[in-house]
């Protein structure tokens, strides 16, 4: 029985000091308690567990309980045990000069509302079905399931997502062309890895787009050349006249945050550019099943798969928590992604791609997509309905499909209107924001998320910006 206190519960680490075992047992829970190192609802291990941790006789520690309970700092239910009370236990007050900490800061800046893009209703992720769906597979996964497995991801998750990319996106994807990833992020980083090993050194992107994607290209060692952009989207045109582009990141489905879908004419023309000069396209399809007044636009893999490394992620359509997405890559390249991504990232979560999977398969996944198409859809008319009410000078671009809408401000407005959202408690981007540094500014804006706030904080958030609108 010697190491039965190895089983007994939970750890607490504690200082003891005083004249007695019992008092200082008490002193320390009051400075763990009143410092904010315990804080209020945590769970204390049992005295008995307490006891046998420490050394001490469990009727001491069952004592300095009962006293503290008596005291106001500790709470004792049956069923639930011994607790730190919900108390107001004063704080020690900071040094002078010190700065409050990270988490503070966050605390006090935190917005009422949000209106920021790039997130889903993340109130709105299907638990029920999720947890159906989990514990379908968790029950039928096989016990190698639990193991390291192939890099490229598990076969049950390729196996359908072949089958849905097809169907839903026109991707020509077979299984064993497909890799899963943890977020977009990582199989961007993967590529840009796979990019430098082949000698790349020049990757063109859009003049609007995500500032972390650029960053994490350019620390790969990748220079970054901007392609222009007019009313028609990007000009493709101009990729044969750059001279050691190696590869092109795109958004042409729904061009991020400008939102328009790549010309006919274009498309072809990348296509083209990659064929004639053996380079690669990079397609981010990060919200392709969101469209409201258009037929579907499909990706542009479907035009040529060895030319097109189609990327695609469950991080708008269910939550970007999941850390799910996938690449569909050239049959020429899947040895050397495979190589960097064992190199980096064995395996994703063997449990989260059998569960999407089972949650693909069964069609649970379509039928969240049609009911988040219809609830986003009801909110971007709200929103177009509320400027035009509102700031009939704001013109709203971008609005059939995805998750968010530009608003073109009159000329010297963005700044002034990003200020009074931020008094206003409104958490808002500026298209400013997003535009490749090698671009000179031409057009106000504001690039706004309009699924992602709950249900609850829509009509709220809504308000607060018609409030802000010139």
């Amino acid at each position: 029985m010697a190491e039965d206190w190895a089983t007994f519960g939970a750890d607490l680490h504690l200082d003891l000091r005083g004249p007695g075992l019992r008092t200082g047992l008490m002193s320390a829970l009051r400075e763990a308690v009143r410092s904010g190192r315990l804080e209020a609802g945590v769970r204390l291990p049992s005295s008995r567990s307490l006891a046998a941790d420490l050394g001490i006789a469990r009727n001491t520690v069952a004592d300095a309980y009962a006293e503290l309970v008596a005291e106001g700092w500790l709470t004792a239910r049956q069923g639930s045990g011994t607790r730190v009370a919900r108390r107001a236990v004063p704080r020690r007050p900071a040094a002078s000069g010190v700065r409050p900490t990270a988490a503070a800061r966050r605390d006090a800046a935190r917005p009422a509302y949000s209106l920021k893009p790039g997130m889903p209703d993340l109130a709105s992720f299907p638990r029920a079905e999720w947890l159906k769906a989990s514990r379908r597979a968790l029950t039928a996964a096989p016990h190698e399931a639990f193991g390291y497995g192939d890099p490229r991801g598990r076969i049950e998750l390729r196996t359908v997502l072949a089958e849905y990319l097809a169907r839903a996106r026109g991707v020509h994807a077979r299984p064993e062309r497909i890799v899963i990833c943890s977020g977009f992020v990582h199989g961007l980083m993967l590529m840009a890895q796979v990019l430098r090993a082949r000698k790349v050194r020049e990757v063109a992107v859009e003049s609007y787009g995500l500032d972390v994607h650029w960053e994490l290209l350019t620390r790969a060692g990748l220079r970054l050349p901007a392609l222009p952009f007019d009313e028609l989207g990007t000009r493709t045109q101009g990729l044969p006249g750059m001279k050691g582009v190696g590869a092109v990141l795109m958004t042409a489905a729904h061009q991020f945050p400008l939102g328009g879908a790549l010309h006919p004419d274009r498309r072809a023309a990348v296509i083209d550019w990659a064929r004639s000069s053996g380079g690669l396209v990079l397609e981010d399809d990060y919200d392709g099943e969101f469209r409201y007044d258009r037929q579907p636009v499909g990706a542009l893999q479907g035009l040529d798969p060895e030319r097109v490394v189609y990327m695609g992620t469950s991080s708008k359509s269910l939550a970007p928590g999941l850390r799910l997405a996938w690449m569909v890559v050239p049959e020429s390249l899947v040895d050397e992604v495979v190589a960097e991504k064992g190199q980096v990232d064995w395996v994703s979560s063997s449990l989260e791609q059998l569960t999407f999977a089972e949650f693909l398969d069964s069609g649970a996944y379509d039928r969240h997509v049609r009911a988040m198409r219809l609830r986003y859809r009801r909110r971007r008319d709200e929103l177009v309905a509320a400027v035009a009410a509102h700031s009939p000078e704001t013109r709203v671009s971008g609005i059939a499909a995805g998750l968010h809408a530009v608003l073109r401000l009159p000329p010297g407005q963005e700044r002034a209107v990003l200020r009074s959202a931020a008094w206003q408690g409104l958490a808002l981007r500026g298209l400013d924001r997003f535009r490749h540094p090698d671009v000179p500014p031409t057009q106000d804006g504001l690039v706004v998320g309009y699924a992602t706030p709950p249900d609850s904080g829509w009509s709220g958030a809504l308000a607060a910006l018609c409030r802000v609108l010139p």
